[in-house]
């Protein structure tokens, strides 16, 4: 029988909110190198461990020896990104879809003695034909006697993709190639070996040489999900190096550049020709250099350590002064040569001779310290992206009116207070401008302060244009103690 809906008594309706937006990873590396492993289409890759970077690199690459001082931090860090830089010019690649386990059973190949296909290398299309796979132990067999047909070209069965690949014999923007397909005889191998049309990624045509600004360039376009940057590879000049150095220093959104020194230049106080020199001329804080007569890219230990600092969590900042870097030999320097790094804001990881070494100072190339810059990256995200959720998630509106505006300032407290509790923000003596009612020398016992102005404060410009008075935060930063001066008074 026909019944009347509960709704035209009681209606209840349900609201979601918009899914708040997410802060940065202020822990997450990009290792650029130029080995072949990634193509220029893919250009990055995410790992979580040293193996997964083994298994693609294998032990020996730079990449691989990079991302063996990052991983070998304690506690570990658990996020890395490895880049492509095309040093030289690249080959294009074909590579095949995923097979299946059961794709993959060798007998599917063996049982062919009579397989064809086609595909196009560098403009020129290439027939292969009489393709006999009965022979084959396994799929690398199989890749094998594809490379001899193709005559020139070269195919290879990536286990770590479950998948064929393809690659052209030349290098450059001219460097080509297609998907496979059938030849209309013999038996079919194009869709078996899944490099046709709908199952393979789309050929990667090679490219020119590029400069490693402009790879870095693209790779911070592409993705602004890596915070560090370690390149993997000795050949950059002092020139590559410092551009990227004042590419980084300006980029949106903030990151940090590691470059590590051998030349002995360095250790030399009045040399004004070496890198680290040339960092602090050039006053980047986002930027740091370490020297190291063992490792090309002992940078990477130092990032490794930083990048396992939990912002959310309590009492989880540290400062970099005093910490290990496995797998890097300390130093042995004499007070000259350790003076001298210091005058260049260099760091380095010496001996003492307490039987102990420690990384020191832990600085930019500025002099600024690393774990300051890395909080306060990490507080300008907290605070943006806390600011844009109370707007973005209200479900009508923020009036512009002072209790609008204290929703904004709530909300700024909040990080405010995330930035006590994990040792960024400390009490302590205000020696800044006056902002509202702080005035220097003024003792902040929360170790911040926030100040919005009246709404009626505002301009009339303003108020039309629906902004917000202007919010200013003083933060007074924990620091951390790197030496101590004791006096021992002594009465007989």
């Amino acid at each position: 029988m026909p019944t009347l809906a509960v709704s035209d008594v009681v209606n209840v309706q349900i609201v979601m909110s918009p899914k708040a937006a997410a802060t940065r990873n202020f822990g997450a590396l990009l290792i650029l190198g130029s080995s072949s492993v990634i193509d220029t289409n893919e250009r990055i890759r995410q790992y979580a461990s040293l193996d997964a970077v083994a298994s693609d690199f294998g032990t020996t690459a730079p990449e691989y020896l990079a991302a063996n001082l990052f991983f070998s931090q304690s506690p570990q860090p658990s996020l890395l990104y490895i880049g492509r830089w095309a040093e030289s010019a690249s080959a294009a690649r074909l590579n095949g879809g995923a097979l299946s386990v059961a794709q993959q059973a060798l007998e599917n190949f063996t049982s062919i003695t009579t397989g064809s296909m086609r595909i196009t290398v560098d403009g020129t299309l290439k027939t292969l034909s009489a393709l006999n796979f009965s022979a084959a132990a396994n799929l690398n067999g199989v890749a094998s006697i594809i490379t001899t047909a193709l005559a020139g070209a070269v195919c290879v069965w990536n286990a770590n993709f479950s998948r064929f690949e393809i690659t052209s014999p030349t290098t450059g923007a001219t460097s080509t190639l297609t998907y496979a397909s059938a030849t209309g005889s013999g038996t079919d191998v194009s869709a078996l070996l899944g490099l046709v049309t709908g199952t393979a990624s789309a050929p990667v045509n090679g490219i020119a040489a590029e400069t490693l600004l402009s790879c870095v360039t693209n790779l911070a376009a592409m993705s602004a999900n890596w915070y560090g940057l370690q390149i993997a590879d000795t050949s950059p000049t002092d020139a590559d190096l410092l551009g990227v150095a004042a590419f980084i220093e300006g980029a949106s959104p903030s990151r940090t550049f590691g470059v590590t020194t051998q030349g002995a230049l360095a250790l030399d106080g009045t040399s004004t020709t070496d890198i680290a020199y040339k960092l602090k001329a050039a006053n980047y804080k986002r930027t740091f250099d370490q020297y190291s007569s063992s490792s090309p890219y002992a940078a990477a230990s130092i990032f490794g350590r930083a990048f396992t600092v939990n912002f959310q969590g309590n009492n989880t900042t540290i400062t970099l002064k005093f910490k290990q870097e496995p797998g890097v030999t300390a130093e042995s320097l004499n007070e000259t040569q350790a003076a001298a790094l210091k005058a260049k804001n260099c760091n380095v990881f010496v001996n003492y001779n307490n039987d102990t070494a420690i990384i020191q100072e832990g600085v930019m190339a500025n002099g600024y310290f690393f774990d300051e810059v890395h909080g306060t990256d990490w507080l300008q995200n907290e605070l943006q992206t806390a600011v844009y959720n109370v707007l973005y998630t209200s479900q009508t509106k923020v009036p512009q009116t002072d209790p609008g505006i204290n929703r904004i300032v709530t909300a700024i407290v909040d990080r405010l207070e995330q930035g006590v509790a994990n040792g960024l923000i400390a009490p302590g003596q205000w020696n800044g401008p006056d902002i509202g009612a702080l005035r220097s020398g003024q003792y902040l016992s929360t170790g911040y302060y926030v100040y919005a102005p009246p709404v009626s404060s505002q301009s009339q410009a303003d108020r039309e244009a629906r902004k917000a008075p202007v919010i200013q935060v003083a933060i007074k930063l924990a620091g951390a103690v790197h030496f101590a001066e004791i006096i021992v008074n002594v009465n007989r």
